[in-house]
């Protein structure tokens, strides 16, 4: 028989994604009109290890909609992999006599949700807070949209500097095991090869392409390369290059953690906020230890087991049209 949750504890964990606030919001809203009690659990599974609790109410999240990284704030804890750790997170959240969680974060938050739940009965449920969008089972993640998003305003603007010159710029974007955000924005900046995790990087081809574009006389040239690519980053890519074409102007631009900052867009704020508003319903429902995404614009619900057994793949499909637009 489903329990019964009274009082939800919100948390956030792992990297920080814009759009996080709004699902901290949704819940904490959504609980209230349900006549439940929430509580925000501070910088995410340290705050329950340490009964850093606090009781939320409606003003407790105003005005943090347009507002990026977390207010719960996030920390990568290493006592919750301890049994010891988890231990003593339950007996706080028993303190406060809080029945459910919420999990904002990525996959290694809900594995450890995953575990806690089992251990203690706890009822979770995870929402996709990452802006990488390498969690399978929701076609966007809270926090992809903006993060690409300010990643093509950045190369946009390098752009300018690029035609100016006529150089060659490479530039590193996020995605330490996932080349999403790498993917998106090269593609909608025009760039003419985008280096991944999930594909070897032959830097043959990268050479022979743009050698071909110099006999061209096409000198200007992009090359985005995700954190986690095989070969290095950006600089061992540029470092290659360079060797191999002295003529070349080559530039490193890393954008770093800018990614990260910023306002959600208004698609973060929305997938959010449908998120935040349907983990307490089905909490209340009873559907407990579940991951909730977006698929076709419509709510996804997966066993949270399922969501940290699987990886959000990148298709040929995508490579293919990255080679014939690049050409």
């Amino acid at each position: 028989m489903a329990k019964t949750v009274t009082k939800i504890g919100v948390l956030t964990s792992g990297g920080d994604a814009p759009g996080m606030n709004a699902a901290i919001r949704a819940v904490v809203r959504t609980g209230i009109y349900y006549g439940l009690d929430v509580y925000g659990i501070i910088r995410g599974y340290s705050g329950m290890v340490e009964g850093d609790i606090i009781r939320m109410h409606g003003k407790s999240v105003a005005n943090i909609i347009q507002r990026g990284g977390t207010i719960l704030k996030t920390s990568r804890c290493l006592d919750f992999y301890k049994k010891e750790g988890r231990e003593k997170a339950y007996q706080h959240l028993k303190k406060h006599g809080i029945d459910s969680l919420v999990i904002i974060g990525g996959d290694g938050s809900f594995r450890g949700a995953q575990i806690f739940s089992n251990e203690f009965d706890i009822p979770c449920i995870g929402l996709p807070g990452t802006i990488d969008k390498d969690i399978a089972g929701t076609d966007f993640t809270i926090g992809f949209d903006t993060a690409v998003n300010t990643a093509v305003e950045a190369i946009d603007k390098i752009r300018d500097t690029m035609d100016a010159h006529d150089r060659l710029f490479i530039i590193e974007v996020m995605g330490r095991d996932s080349g999403y955000i790498a993917l998106h924005s090269g593609i909608s900046t025009g760039a003419e090869n985008i280096l991944i995790p999930e594909r070897r990087t032959d830097i043959e081809a990268v050479i022979v392409a743009l050698t071909e574009k110099e006999r061209r006389q096409k000198l200007v040239n992009l090359i985005v390369v995700a954190e986690g690519e095989g070969f290095g980053g950006a600089d061992e890519v540029a470092k290659i290059i360079k060797e191999r074409m002295p003529s070349q102007e080559v530039r490193v631009c890393i954008l770093g953690h800018i990614q990260r900052g910023g306002a959600p867009s208004c698609f973060d704020r929305v997938i959010a906020s449908r998120m935040g508003f349907a983990a307490v319903e089905c909490l209340i429902e009873g559907r407990h230890n579940i991951f909730i995404g977006i698929i076709n614009n419509r709510l996804h619900y997966i066993p949270l087991n399922e969501a940290v057994k699987k990886k959000q793949r990148i298709s040929d499909d995508w490579m293919k049209i990255v080679r014939i637009l690049s050409t």
